[in-house]
């Protein structure tokens, strides 16, 4: 499994709105790759931002 599927199954498994940090906590991984993996994955649709800070997948 790659990081940014690592990413999105952390957001559904937390099945609300979280920081980037609460992600890097539960996958371990290094915080810039998070970044960028939440960056594609808000590109792509899957993931949304309901207040500054947090994001949520897009159910």
């Amino acid at each position: 499994m790659d990081l940014k599927q690592e990413v999105l199954k952390a957001f559904e498994d937390a099945g609300d709105a979280v920081r980037p940090g609460d992600i890097v906590e539960k996958t371990g991984a290094d915080k810039k790759d998070v970044d960028k993996a939440i960056k594609q994955l808000k590109e792509e649709g899957k993931i949304y931002s309901p207040k500054r800070c947090f994001y949520e997948i897009v159910k």
